[in-house]
């Protein structure tokens, strides 16, 4: 593993945001394994800049990944693999077997014969869950989640360095999510009170903190409004209501077409689910994750918007993470959520710079900062 210690009772994340790709969006998801410690800088660059479609950037994936197996480097292969499959979009039985490659993978790396997932019963399956015990004395109980796709093994070391600072830490995957969507097929639900709710019970938790990445952001803040055993909340990199990201012209005219023309408006969003690039990627993950046609996936979507997050209702203390230029949520996002958080215990908000490289997405590119200011902040409540 390129760059991942132990140093003290943390982790050691590497630094910086790169210019390995010029789509941003490519560029993006190879910053967020490599700043998250799982793929390696030198090896990333080799190939990155050859990437132009999504077939390329399967291949280069899975070139780099059968490199890594040959070589035992486990944990790198783990997640070569998932970034194969993350840009599947048509083939649900290979996604679902490059899931099954990864996790295999991953469960070698760390040295574990079986698998380290707690079971937690939900909606007649299972959420999927990892456990770490504080290390020294226990200063509290943390709650990690990710949003729109993330797999629980992503956040791996990031549960790892906070149970290093003293709080016992579950990370879990929500419907919508990881094992929890592939292995069972259960479907997104942001009513996201529901699965937090089935964690704290199963584990017998009376109080806890809860922290959310991406659009895992507004789903614990969605939970905190319903769930009174969360004390503290962080959020990073979420839209208060996702409905307003494009321009409201824009999405006047997209709520019109689908209110007269709903026929002639899903064929298009089934035409644009099935074409090659972002758009088209976007479109079908959003029906993957809803296990819905793509224009009520799309419906379903708008559920996540002011309204539905209940900020009355969230009465707890809040840090709020933005980064200044995160290519997902405009900025304009930042202000209207604090605005709303009208009845919190008390808010504080932090926004990231490109010097601190830690601007971007969830605080991709400086992992240590994001980490260090909640532990600050988690310890001073």
């Amino acid at each position: 593993m390129e760059r991942i210690a132990n140093q003290n009772q943390g982790i050691s994340f590497p630094v910086g945001y790169f210019p390995f790709n010029k789509n941003k969006v490519f560029n993006y998801q190879l910053n967020r394994w490599h700043s998250l410690g799982f793929l390696p800088k030198t090896e990333i660059e080799k190939v990155s800049l050859k990437i132009k479609t999504f077939n390329d950037w399967k291949l280069a994936m899975d070139h780099l990944g059968d490199k890594a197996e040959q070589e035992k480097r486990f944990l790198n292969a783990a997640f070569y693999r998932r970034a194969a499959e993350f840009y599947l979009t048509d083939d649900l039985e290979r996604k679902e077997r490059y899931y099954d490659i990864f996790v295999d993978l991953f469960n070698n790396a760390i040295g574990s014969n079986e698998s380290l997932k707690d079971c937690v019963p939900y909606d007649g399956g299972n959420l999927y869950s990892i456990q770490f015990k504080a290390n020294g004395i226990k200063k509290g109980t943390l709650l990690i989640h990710g949003g729109f796709d993330s797999f629980l093994e992503e956040w791996y070391f990031i549960m790892k360095s906070f149970a290093g600072m003293g709080y016992d830490v579950i990370g879990f995957e929500g419907p919508g999510q990881g094992g929890v969507l592939l292995k069972q097929g259960i479907p997104l639900d942001y009513q996201w009170e529901k699965p937090v709710s089935a964690i704290l019970n199963y584990y017998n938790i009376n109080e806890a903190s809860i922290m959310g990445l991406s659009m895992g952001g507004w789903f614990c803040l969605r939970a905190a409004a319903f769930e009174p055993r969360i004390k503290n909340v962080i959020a990073s990199g979420h839209a208060v209501d996702y409905s307003h990201i494009p321009p409201a012209f824009a999405r006047m005219v997209m709520m019109f077409f689908i209110k007269y023309f709903r026929t002639y408006t899903a064929k298009s969003f089934k035409k644009v689910s099935q074409k090659e690039g972002i758009q088209g990627w976007q479109t079908s993950q959003l029906a993957h994750i809803t296990k819905r046609p793509p224009l009520e996936a799309f419906e379903y979507s708008l559920n996540l918007n002011k309204e539905n997050l209940h900020c009355e209702r969230i009465t707890q203390n809040v840090l709020y993470l933005t980064g200044k230029n995160d290519h997902f949520i405009p900025f304009k996002m930042h202000d209207l959520q604090i605005k709303l958080l009208t009845n919190v215990n008390s808010l504080t908000d932090r926004v990231y710079t490109k010097e601190e490289h830690a601007d971007n997405h969830c605080q991709i590119g400086n992992i240590s900062l994001m980490i260090k200011d909640c532990f600050t902040w988690l310890n001073s409540r």
